[in-house]
């Protein structure tokens, strides 16, 4: 074999190569160079033909699989389940809740094709992004417009037919937010984050408006999980690719904090913000009071793996934190629906908490006809009085997306 190489090297240094392998081997430079470069653009490369209906439906199956992002859409579908089932209160009605995940499955693959329309030229720069559907090429820009702009508007209008006009104007709105507003901030400012911690609340809360047709205090408490644990899961991400982030152009809160000293703190600050929630959910009238106990612990070791990269800011540590967090949102959200109160009381309790949304809170004042009565009624029932959540200052930090409870005495 080695004699057979040297002879064939020899050959091709005695014989100079002709006129027609130069014409070839600049025509496949050219032709290779024109495709990489019409692919960074992502404009004017066509549709890969097809042999067959099946090898099409595959290819085209693919792309749409990827420009979701299935697997983070799939997430957001199991919160936006998890509030549905949550606001529920009693029996979950199955039908309502398959409309209201596929029509937030729907939302959230326009919202995700839309953010790698609008990212191409970054996209294109950045290893782990570079083979996407259209930096690569394997589709055209029109055709994933094509496909964003019907599968979001068939996700809202099947929202508005089987659920309500709330949870479709919740859903709505979180895909602009997400494509229009989070999507140019990760080019702009670091507060991208945190715009991004919003649209990630936000499904949990649609469920539980779908389903109860109304957004009370109580409904808060899964989306307030979702809000503060995204913080830390997003700066792991961060610290652990911000060489790639900034090779695509991407302005994240760690590419400004070169020791990571900020960045892991604000990551321990949300960390500590999720201890309380397990405590609310059951004083609220959510879930048991097993589900306190277990809430803490998952977020005490939420925190220590925060702690461990606040201590020491490396590689290990940072994605130590991120594993934790990925571990964290399932085994939450498996707690509070297993620990939730599936009692037909737990509807009124959530009537009774809403911050100015419904009238239905003015029910127990109709049925009596006079102050002395409902008085009356209130030493016999205590259920008759309206429940004044404990925690007053719920509105502000670290809980600075919540309403401001009000009260009124009668």
């Amino acid at each position: 074999m080695l004699r057979r190489n040297s002879l064939s090297l020899s050959w091709k240094l005695i014989i100079p190569p002709t006129k027609s392998m130069y014409t070839t081997s600049i025509r496949s430079t050219t032709t290779t160079s024109t495709v990489t470069n019409t692919r960074t653009l992502g404009l004017g490369v066509p549709d890969p033909p097809a042999n067959t209906t099946s090898s099409l439906f595959t290819h085209y199956g693919r792309c749409y699989w990827e420009l979701s992002k299935a697997r983070l859409s799939m997430l957001v579908v199991a919160t936006s389940g998890a509030g549905y089932v949550l606001g529920s209160g009693g029996a979950v009605d199955y039908l309502g809740l398959s409309y209201t995940c596929a029509g937030t499955m729907m939302i959230a693959a326009a919202a995700n094709s839309l953010n790698q329309i609008f990212e191409i030229k970054n996209d294109a720069k950045m290893r782990r992004t570079m083979r996407r559907p259209l930096p690569s090429g394997r589709i055209t820009l029109p055709h994933a417009v094509m496909w964003a702009s019907s599968v979001g508007v068939a996700g809202t209008a099947l929202l508005a037919w089987k659920a309500n006009m709330l949870a479709a104007g919740l859903g709505a709105s979180n895909l602009v937010l997400y494509a229009f507003v989070y999507t140019p901030l990760k080019q702009i400012h670091p507060v991208n984050t945190w715009v991004g911690a919003v649209v990630g609340a936000i499904p949990p809360l649609l469920g539980w408006a779908a389903a109860s047709g109304s957004v009370s205090l109580n409904g808060m408490i899964l989306p307030a999980a979702l809000y503060f644990w995204q913080i830390p899961h997003f700066m792991a991400l961060a610290y652990l690719c911000r060489d790639d982030y900034a090779a695509g152009g991407f302005r994240m809160f760690s590419l400004a904090d070169p020791s990571g000293h900020r960045t892991a703190l604000v990551a321990l600050r949300n960390c500590l913000y999720l201890l309380p929630l397990g405590y609310l959910a059951y004083d609220w009238g959510v879930t048991s009071g097993w589900f306190c106990l277990e809430s803490t612990l998952l977020a005490l070791a939420i925190t220590g793996t925060a702690a461990s990269f606040y201590v020491q800011r490396t590689t290990e540590t940072a994605r130590r934190m991120f594993h934790a967090s990925l571990l964290y949102l399932p085994v939450f959200m498996s707690g509070i629906m297993f620990h939730r109160l599936n009692k037909e009381h737990v509807s009124v309790k959530n009537s009774e908490a809403l911050v100015g949304y419904t009238s239905t809170s003015e029910a127990p004042i109709k049925e009596f006809g006079n102050s002395d009565q409902l008085k009356k009624a209130k030493r016999v029932d205590p259920s008759c009085r309206r429940r004044r959540p404990p925690v007053a200052f719920a509105s502000v930090a670290p809980f600075p997306f919540l309403p401001a409870p009000t009260y009124s005495s009668y």
